[in-house]
């Protein structure tokens, strides 16, 4: 990325245009399942925040996006999940292939809940 962004508006523009459809969309998730999450720039990535713990974050890369939902998310996903690159609390989704938009919204409403039940401790 050329600059530092200050909001998702910046962040979403610097990406060609079909990968900023796709951060769109995932913005648009996010906001539709969680509309009191907090947003904003963290990590230098669109973070989302709900009971003041961290949601999800997200990241465009030239040939994936970049999906952190935390190691329990994953881990409660992982047969979904393991037909992608992974990382601890990270899995790419390739630009290339179809985005699995249904398992996203899986791993977000997983976190709205854990945020939830978390919150309440």
């Amino acid at each position: 990325m050329a600059i530092k962004p200050i909001n998702l508006n910046e962040y979403i523009s610097q990406f060609p245009e079909e990968t900023q459809k796709t951060l769109q969309e995932i913005r648009n998730l996010i906001k539709k399942i969680a509309p009191d999450s907090e947003e904003n720039i963290s990590y230098g990535m669109p973070a989302y925040k709900t009971n003041s713990k961290p949601l999800v974050y997200f990241a465009g890369y030239k040939h994936h996006i970049g999906f952190y939902a935390t190691p329990n998310a994953h881990e409660a996903f992982k047969t979904e999940l393991s037909e992608f690159k992974q990382g601890k609390g990270s899995v790419q989704f390739p630009l290339n292939l179809p985005m699995p938009y249904n398992l996203i919204i899986k791993m977000i409403k997983f976190k709205v809940q854990e945020n939830k039940l978390n919150a309440k401790k």
